[in-house]
């Protein structure tokens, strides 16, 4: 037996990753429980709240700096850029996304 840490996620909705640019970075917490055999029994301690990506393990801060960190990286105009509904990457003359059908 003993404390373990355990990872929750506490939000399913997913916000954009200021190092991938995807739509995988998710608010979780990490509290820690007492364990028997590896199995978690009760929690003993709440953990702090933070945003981790869960396709490049990035320790993201918040939803807003996410948001801006996609619209001034792909500023250029031949660069591409990152759709802020789906997450996923459109060309830059695109009006829509053709994934989801948001307006860019």
């Amino acid at each position: 037996g003993g404390i373990q840490p355990k990872k929750r996620e506490l939000e399913g909705a997913a916000r954009l990753c200021p190092s991938c640019g995807l739509a995988t970075c998710r608010r979780m917490r990490q509290d820690h429980y007492l364990s028997l055999f590896f199995v978690p029994l009760f929690p003993v301690k709440r953990g702090e709240e933070f945003w981790a990506c869960t396709r490049c393990g990035n320790l993201c801060s918040g939803p807003q700096a996410a948001r801006h960190y996609t619209s001034s990286q792909h500023s250029d105009s031949d660069a591409p850029k990152a759709c802020p509904n789906c997450g996923r990457e459109v060309q830059p003359d695109f009006t829509f996304c053709p994934n989801c059908g948001q307006r860019l």
